[in-house]
């Protein structure tokens, strides 16, 4: 692995913002670990930006080979922090996978992720799309236009096959809300059975974000649901089309975090206050003038160090655009947001929607009660630590007052039904009720069977 290492010159601390109030850090030399994906960048910005310096922390980015093996380096300490997918502090403080206190200062970003189908998949959907007047088709896409698709391939006994990135993953949880929305089972998870394929339509399995393309192209998996920019990279080698984006399948839904230990937040808590002001100044840069900055974020995240992808197929969808069928660009700019709608705020509420989706599936088993959901909320996601360090940046004069959510009760207002592709509402304060109100998947009193 090719590590980054922060090298502490005159220069740069000549060149950088005056430092108000520097923290008397309890650990200064930190090592984080990440993903090739293009919803790393704050870590990448606050590096090349030199905010982790201003902050006194000396820092080392390195980037990991799945999400599993990055889990298991926060776990074991040999990573002191990561970029991580937000349901695997969930799942690890429940005890579903591996058995592991992690908490999150900072939510990464919204939006980001797509569903790609291959070519041929395409050519098969296609008929049962309607389209605009211009003759393209018609978005969002509902995965009813797979629907047909699959049954053929269930008629002629062959498995319908689609890759996600883990099973805490929201892409798994994205691509099962958008399969079952489209009438299609996904599969369901129990205590004896962690394939996640009981009584599935469609089988899903794991793949790492960097190897989705090739995977795709050998026919392996017949579609996939990942981060950016691998969609774009299947347009790009003309092997599979982008069906939808997360943003129309839940406008402006939770992403990634950056989790650490709850031993190290306790044990280090100026140095997480400050490690998590450098990554809210990222943030900012990242969204600030209108994105006037995300050009330059494309070259920081093509270089091999970081996602290691062409400029051009980041740009794609870092830049307000994406393309789905080949040559139908539309405009997309909030597909990444870092920033802005309090993308960095760790919502309870956030939260609580993953735990959701763990107990629709069967990865929680058992019933648990509404109270439940948010004490397990509350144990992970830490707005405390973040508004402490937002506060500073405010005092600095390096953040804005009113860029931040001081009076949440930690719970965004409820997703309207417009805003999600089956028309069903989303209240994380009434998280049974929400599991009850979804068609397909396990009720409130529902156990998970194997």
């Amino acid at each position: 692995m090719k590590k980054l290492v922060f090298s502490l010159l005159a220069s740069t601390l000549l060149s950088g913002p005056a430092l108000a109030q520097m923290l008397d850090l309890e650990k200064d030399e930190l090592t984080f670990g990440f993903i090739k994906l293009t919803d790393m960048a704050p870590l990448a910005v606050a590096y090349e930006n030199g905010y982790f310096l201003d902050e006194g922390l000396f820092v080392t980015l390195e980037a990991q080979a799945n999400w599993k093996v990055l889990l298991d380096g926060v776990i074991g300490g040999q990573l002191d922090g990561a970029h991580m997918l937000a349901g695997q502090p969930l799942a690890a403080t429940i005890g579903y996978g591996t058995q592991a206190h992690i908490v999150t200062p900072f939510s990464m970003d919204l939006n980001g992720n797509g569903i790609t189908v291959s070519n041929e998949v395409w050519a098969q959907m296609k008929p049962n799309i309607p389209t605009d007047t211009d003759g393209k088709p018609q978005h969002p896409i509902s995965a009813s236009a797979l629907k047909p698709v699959v049954e053929s391939y269930q008629a002629a006994g062959k498995p319908f096959n689609m890759g996600m990135v883990f099973p805490v993953s929201t892409h798994n949880y994205e691509l099962r809300y958008w399969l079952a929305a489209g009438g299609l089972n996904p599969g369901f998870y129990s205590p004896d059975d962690t394939s996640g394929q009981i009584g599935a339509d469609v089988a899903l399995s794991v793949t790492p974000p960097p190897q989705m393309p090739a995977t795709l192209e050998a026919g392996t998996i017949n579609g996939y649901s990942v981060g950016e920019p691998w969609n774009q990279q299947a347009v790009v080698k003309d092997i599979g089309v982008p069906v939808i984006t997360d943003y129309e399948l839940w406008k402006n839904n939770p992403e990634k975090v950056f989790g650490i230990t709850e031993a190290f937040a306790t044990e280090n808590p100026n140095t997480t206050i400050a490690l998590t002001k450098a990554l809210i100044r990222a943030a900012i840069w990242l969204d600030e003038n209108d994105n006037a900055n995300r050009a330059e974020a494309v070259e920081i995240l093509s270089r091999p160090e970081y996602v290691g992808a062409d400029q051009d197929v980041i740009a794609a969808s870092m830049t307000g655009t994406f393309e789905y069928e080949k040559g139908d660009i539309r405009d997309v700019p909030d597909f990444n947001v870092f920033f802005r709608y309090n993308a960095t705020y760790p919502f309870y509420s956030d939260a609580v929607w993953y735990l959701t989706q763990m107990r629709r599936w069967g990865q929680i088993s058992e019933p648990r009660d509404d109270a439940w959901f948010d004490k397990t909320a509350r144990s992970v996601y830490r707005p405390d630590i973040y508004l402490r360090a937002a506060r500073l940046l405010v005092d600095e004069g390096l953040a804005s007052e009113a860029d931040f959510p001081w009076d949440s009760d930690g719970y965004r207002a409820p997703t309207p039904a417009a805003d999600v592709i089956d028309g069903i509402p989303y209240d994380g304060k009434a998280p049974n009720a929400y599991l009850d109100s979804l068609p397909i998947g396990l009720k409130s009193d529902e156990p998970a069977n194997g």
